[in-house]
């Protein structure tokens, strides 16, 4: 077992080759700072280094997941924000768009557990994650049209993905609430349970079953396959099959 505890309330433990990543904001709803953004970043990336990873369970201690982002604490660190906001050439994203992005980039399966608040930069973390667990009674919402703001921490793109272009301009034009039961219903989560958390440490351990690397180009397959051309997706299809089944003549058949 390892365990990396970073900088303010974002906690990161392995156990078994899960990771379980945790925002520990909880008298603030684990609302997400500043700090808390680079913090997710820090520790996925960290996450991404480490070949013993085969899985993540992405939760928030408390009463919520995340009641998005603390915009006051924001706003009072102006210089902060605008450093942030600069993207990454290498990466095409800025700081708030990767705490969010950066999850799809893991080369391992990504499961959320959902619980009480899952609003606006909270909802756009979950997007972030390859599956969603949530309880029945969870609000989720598009938040930030209530702010004057837009969906911006890759919202706009997780979310045409999972609900279809219609259903995303009307929870974005909306903001309003969406319990755990509707947001299945209307594929914004993966499934309903009453406890979220063990929902997700139960779907993973069937993940981490199977051969990683098979995973991991199974995940980036089907990503890409959203804005991909037929043509394109086959092609790539068939060179993942290829480099796996070279790899199995070599070492033999992997897994049961």
């Amino acid at each position: 077992m390892t365990s990396l505890t970073l900088s303010g309330p974002v906690t990161c433990e392995v156990v078994g080759g899960v990771a379980h990543v945790r925002l520990a904001r909880t008298d603030k709803l684990n609302a997400l700072t500043l700090e808390m953004l680079d913090g997710l970043v820090e520790v996925a990336r960290g996450l991404r280094r480490d070949s013993s990873v085969r899985a993540v369970v992405l939760a928030g201690e408390g009463e919520a997941f995340c009641a998005g982002l603390d915009l006051r604490a924001a706003l009072r660190q102006q210089r902060g924000i605008a450093t942030r906001f600069v993207p990454r050439p290498w990466a095409g994203t800025n700081v708030f768009q990767e705490a969010c992005w950066v999850w799809r980039r893991l080369p391992v399966p990504v499961v959320a557990a959902v619980h009480g608040h899952c609003l606006g930069a909270g909802l756009q973390l979950a997007l972030g994650a390859d599956v969603r667990v949530t309880t029945p009674d969870a609000q989720w919402s598009v938040r930030e049209a209530r702010w004057g703001l837009v969906p911006d921490m890759s919202g706009v793109r997780t979310l045409t993905e999972v609900v279809g272009l219609d259903v995303a301009k009307e929870l974005t034009l909306t903001a309003r609430m969406v319990s755990g039961e509707e947001a299945v219903r209307i594929g914004l989560a993966t499934r309903v349970a009453e406890d979220p958390l063990a929902a997700a440490v139960e779907l993973v351990s069937q993940m981490v079953e199977h051969d990683r690397e098979a995973l991991a180009r199974a995940k980036k397959l089907l990503d890409g396959a959203v804005t991909a051309s037929p043509r394109r997706t086959f092609a790539r299809e068939r060179r993942a099959q290829l480099r796996l089944l070279a790899r199995m003549d070599r070492s033999g058949l992997p897994g049961r």
